[in-house]
């Protein structure tokens, strides 16, 4: 409100251009209607921007870039990959060897531009809770199975010498790049632990529930919700992170669950050496940030100055490190008044001083 009142006032003073910066979109993730008569709420505050007054909007990674068509003015969504990238180059030692990890498959996109900067390899996370623990215990049964015909028919050799000089053949198994485990109350946990479903009495259901006829879960902007973290799912790791420090991508850690959940799994049961949560918008709601601190998994957390933290959180926390994107929005904002070209501040930090 303050933002469209001090814009309205602008306006009633006869200013020639008036542009919002807003680095951090509110309710960003509320751009579709996740249920129905749901509202869509970044296009309701589209509309009151302009209603408002204002000519030119400029924020930084946008949750659906699609958002841009809400306005009827122009939009600049700058990014924060290269700054990220200048990061992980700089801080993450052996960076050429990481692996860029997205922790839901709405989010591979991003990962993919990151990983097409630094040059390294990319994997993918799915949470799904529609699979029960049958299937998970069929599908490891057949990989089991798979391994064991893998190993007896077709084993690639590799030829050693010995110090007599004398020829050998080594088998060598091919590790595969799909790893499941299971998730329960939001924690990755083994075999041995008993189904939850099982304990819980049967009830008469509906033939159809909201979450079946939402063809839209892949988006994962309801992985946090408590009904979502209340039933078991399955965890799976499309990708290759043995011995690789992994790096979790996503535009903005709001909820603390699918962070923790995607890193146990990386560090139980993929081997990853390290783990790092890397986002460009800190929201950090309720404990979020506390948890994540707590979570012995997860090496280190990354984020820009885009949503303000308070001082408080930034001494408690040790793992937090919070990279400064004002040159970003400075050079945005030099080159918009002199009606300069912003789209090189797009895939490049060299034009910044």
């Amino acid at each position: 409100m303050e933002l469209l009142i001090l814009i309205s006032a602008c306006k009633g003073g006869s200013a020639a251009k008036i542009t919002a910066v807003i680095p951090e979109f509110p309710y960003s993730k509320q751009s579709k209607m996740k249920k129905h008569r749901g509202a869509i709420t970044a296009r309701m505050l589209a509309n009151l921007l302009i209603m408002a007054g204002a000519d030119h909007v400029v924020s930084m990674d946008l949750h659906a870039s699609q958002m841009q068509g809400f306005f009827s003015k122009p939009v600049d969504n700058l990014y924060a990959a290269p700054t990220l990238a200048k990061w992980i180059r700089l801080n993450i030692e052996n960076y050429q060897d990481s692996v860029i990890v997205s922790k839901n498959p709405g989010g591979t996109k991003r990962v993919t531009s990151l990983a097409d900067q630094l040059k390294v390899n990319f994997a993918m996370i799915h949470t799904d809770r529609r699979r029960t623990k049958d299937a998970y215990s069929a599908k490891k049964a057949k990989k089991m199975k798979q391994l064991q015909l893998e190993q007896l028919h077709s084993q690639s050799v590799k030829m050693s010498t010995t110090e007599d000089g004398e020829v050998e053949e080594e088998d060598v198994i091919v590790s595969s790049d799909i790893q499941t485990a299971r998730i329960v109350q939001g924690h990755v946990v083994d075999d041995q632990v008993p189904d939850s479903n099982s304990r819980r009495p049967s009830r008469p259901s509906l033939p159809h529930k909201q979450s079946d006829i939402n063809y839209d879960n892949e988006n994962s902007d309801d992985e946090d919700e408590p009904e979502f973290n209340a039933s078991e799912k399955l965890i799976t790791l499309v990708g290759n992170v043995q011995g690789r420090a992994a790096i979790l991508l996503d535009d903005m850690i709001d909820k603390h669950a699918t962070f923790i959940a995607a890193a146990e799994h990386l560090r139980l049961n993929c081997g990853a050496k390290q783990c790092y949560v890397v986002a460009t918008h800190g929201i950090f709601s309720n404990d979020c940030l506390e948890r994540l601190e707590e979570c012995k998994y997860i090496d280190g957390i990354i984020v820009t100055n885009t949503y303000p933290i308070p001082e408080e959180k930034l001494k408690l926390c040790k793992k937090l490190t919070v990279i400064d994107v004002s040159p970003i929005f400075a050079e945005c904002i030099r080159r918009d008044h002199f009606g300069e070209s912003i789209s090189v501040l797009f895939d490049s930090l060299a034009v910044i001083a």
